[in-house]
């Protein structure tokens, strides 16, 4: 049974538009993160959203029914940017969340996340699809290097970039008392999971006003990107319970459509192919040794100098 479920948006300190988007429509939870320039990332999270609510969940179908929503809201997204040249490269990360039962089942593409709170202890359940986590299961980042990497923000998989998208589906067996948060990367690349996890703990009795505080954790650590947080709880015995206002905030029709003024890039986000990281590696690698032969090479030609001029004035 859903116990409270809440949800907070905020635009951070830095944004001029708020390009995150949430679902919260028991059983079905969702929250995506816009990007492509201007307003377009905002109308790519809204036309995803949109997409999950007509398409509903009342007849269940766990893991494959978030799969064939997730698939229709790429269609309208790509089908989108392909056609309105103002938001041509648009796209949008996506964590969906279905309630069923004793089990919540899992969508997930892009680098948005999903977390379980149970007996005061916080577990990550989606996989950043991004390069900084790339290079993490690589070696070649430590969890530190990773948290400050310039570009942390670059993704490897996206929603409407391409006609058909790979997203992930699980499944987790839940518990009575389980809390689960869903959350934009505006939060928890300025707040640490275990600062999340204080946080929630310490407001575990208002859960509204536990979004909310994560929030103003996420604006004091700069606020850089859009902050939004979805929570809901599993209880067997309290009934579904709102806190706090969780309409969700409609794109105005005004911004709907897009100038030419409107399509800026935005330079900190982008989508790079898993394939590109590894040629780019190798290229790196490559790179790095044809610098390291030269370094020999040169000492080498220097010690031979050394050797020729000492031979000159001590030989002869």
């Amino acid at each position: 049974m859903i116990g409270r479920v809440a949800a907070v948006t905020d635009p951070g300190r830095t944004r001029r538009h708020n390009e995150d988007a949430y679902v919260i429509e028991p059983p079905l939870f969702a929250i995506a993160d816009g990007m492509g320039g201007a307003q377009a990332g905002e109308v790519a999270s809204r036309l995803a959203t949109a997409a999950l609510r007509e398409g509903g969940a009342n007849n269940g179908g766990g893991e494959q029914r978030i799969a064939d929503l997730i698939q229709e809201a790429n269609r309208r997204v790509y089908d989108r940017s392909s056609t309105d040249p103002n938001t041509s490269g648009m796209g949008t990360t996506i964590t969906v969340a279905l309630v069923e039962d004793e089990h919540v089942a899992f969508g997930h593409v892009g680098d948005s996340r999903a977390y379980l709170i149970r007996d005061a202890r916080m577990e990550q359940l989606t996989e950043d699809h991004s390069l900084v986590n790339e290079l993490l299961k690589t070696g070649k980042l430590s969890r530190e290097e990773a948290e400050t990497h310039p570009q942390r923000s670059v993704i490897t998989r996206a929603l409407g970039t391409d006609p058909d998208v790979d997203v992930d589906t699980f499944s987790v067996r839940a518990e009575d008392g389980d809390l689960f948060l869903l959350c934009s990367d505006g939060l928890t690349d300025m707040v640490s999971e275990d600062s999340i996890l204080e946080v929630v703990e310490r407001n575990r009795n208002d859960i509204d006003g536990a979004l909310k505080a994560l929030v103003r954790e996420a604006n004091r650590g700069g606020g850089q990107d859009n902050i939004t947080v979805v929570a809901f709880e599993i209880s067997d015995h309290a009934p579904l319970v709102h806190d706090g206002d969780t309409r969700e905030q409609a794109l105005p029709e005004e911004e709907d459509t897009l100038t030419e003024r409107d399509a800026v890039p935005v330079v900190d986000t982008g989508v790079v192919p898993v394939e590109e990281i590894r040629v780019e590696d190798k290229t790196i690698r490559r790179r790095h040794l044809r610098r390291r032969v030269f370094a020999w090479l040169t000492i080498l030609l220097l010690l031979a100098g050394v050797a020729a001029l000492l031979y000159v004035r001590f030989v002869r």
